[in-house]
C-alpha cells in the first residue's frame, strides 16, 4: 500500500440504502444533497461520493438530477466528484452508468463483484413509514442480489475510462481483490489504484478489525505499492474502521450513506458532523488531512477541465 502522507476524507452523502423514515437528516432533493456535500467539503472532505434521489427519497439514476447536484457543488468548490455506478440493485447497468457517462467525472465507483447486499433488517427498526415505496425497497434486498458481472465491469471500465474517469474500486470481500487483479493484469484497471474496503454489509465481509488487516495484507500481495487503501464499515462500526484505516496509512470514508449515526443512540444531523468527527480522530493520530489538490495528485486524477464544467453549466 502507498502509505499516504495525508489522509483523504471521502463523504458518501446519501446513498440508496437508507430511507427517509430512518432519519429526518438524510439529504433527499438535489439541492439538499449538493448543500450537504458542500458542508462536508468545508469541514475537510476532499472527495464527495454522490448518489441521487427524487424529492421523496426514492433512488434515481436520472442524469438531469445528478447535473443539478454536481453543478451546485462545482460552482462553489474544487472538491473531487465521485459519481456512483452502483446506483441501486433495482437499476439496470445502463441506468447505473447514465450519470457518469453524461458527466464524465474525475472519479467513479466500481463494484468488483456480484453479491448478496442485504439491508432488509432495517425494516424491523422502523415503526412509522413516511412513503409507500420505502418498506418494499428495504425488504426486496433479501431476495434480490446486487449484480456486477465481469462483463459489466469490463464494459464500465472501458466506457468511462475513455473519458479519463478513474475509479474507486469497492471491494466487499477478499475475492473482489482477486477480481480487481484480473482486470489489472488485462490492462483495464490501471494503477495507481484506489481500493475501498467495505465492511459490515450483510452478504460481504464482516466488520471485524482482523478482516481489515487481512484485506490490506492480500492487497499488498497482489498490488504492492501500486494502490492506495481506504476503508469504511456500515452502521455503528463506521468511525472505528475509518480510524483503523488511517492508522494503517490509508484513507477514510464517512457519510450518511454508510451510517446515520454520530455515536451510540445519537443520529448525525449532517454529513459534516461525521467529517468533523473523523477529522478530529485523524488529526489526534498526528495525520494531516488532504485537500482536493492533494487527492488529485495521490490518485492521479485529471483535474477539472473547462469541458467538465460545461457539461453541468
Amino acid at each position: 500500500m502507498r502509505a499516504a502522507e495525508k489522509v483523504i476524507i471521502t463523504t458518501a452523502v446519501t446513498g440508496s440504502v437508507h430511507v427517509p423514515s430512518q432519519s429526518p437528516y438524510l439529504p433527499l432533493s438535489a439541492e439538499q444533497v449538493a448543500d450537504a456535500a458542500l458542508e462536508a467539503v468545508e469541514a475537510g472532505s476532499a472527495v464527495v461520493h454522490l448518489h441521487a434521489r427524487q424529492p421523496d427519497g426514492r433512488p434515481t439514476f436520472e442524469p438531469e438530477v445528478f447535473e443539478r447536484i454536481v453543478g451546485r457543488i462545482t460552482a462553489r468548490t474544487d472538491a473531487v466528484i465521485n459519481i456512483t455506478t452502483g446506483g441501486s440493485p433495482a437499476m439496470t447497468m445502463e441506468q447505473r452508468l447514465a450519470a457518469a457517462v453524461r458527466l464524465r467525472p474525475e472519479l467513479a465507483s466500481m463494484n468488483m463483484g456480484s453479491m448478496n447486499f442485504v439491508y432488509s433488517g432495517m425494516a424491523d427498526r422502523v415503526t412509522d413509514w413516511k412513503h409507500d415505496w420505502e418498506r418494499p425497497h428495504v425488504l426486496t434486498s433479501y431476495a434480490r442480489p446486487f449484480i456486477n458481472t465481469f462483463e459489466t465491469i469490463e464494459h464500465s471500465l472501458r466506457t468511462l475510462g475513455e473519458s479519463g474517469t478513474r475509479f474507486e474500486y469497492e471491494c466487499y470481500d477478499i475475492g473482489h481483490l482477486y477480481s480487481l487483479a484480473h482486470f489489472v493484469e488485462r490492462g483495464l484497471a490501471k494503477p495507481p489504484l484506489l481500493i475501498q474496503g467495505v465492511f459490515g454489509v450483510l452478504g460481504g465481509i464482516g466488520a471485524d478489525h482482523e478482516n481489515l488487516d487481512h484485506m490490506v495484507r492480500i492487497a499488498d500481495k497482489l498490488f504492492g505499492d501500486e494502490y492506495s487503501f481506504s476503508a469504511f464499515a456500515a452502521g455503528r462500526d463506521q468511525m472505528p474502521f475509518a480510524t483503523h484505516s488511517a492508522l494503517l496509512g490509508g484513507h477514510v470514508r464517512v457519510g450518511l450513506e454508510d451510517s446515520l449515526w454520530l455515536g451510540r443512540g445519537r443520529l448525525a444531523e449532517s454529513n459534516a458532523q461525521q467529517v468533523r468527527k473523523i477529522r478530529s480522530l485523524v488529526e489526534a493520530a498526528d495525520r494531516q488531512i488532504a485537500t482536493p489538490a492533494d487527492a488529485r495528485a495521490m490518485l492521479a486524477l485529471r483535474g477539472v477541465t473547462d469541458t467538465d464544467r460545461s457539461t453541468v453549466s
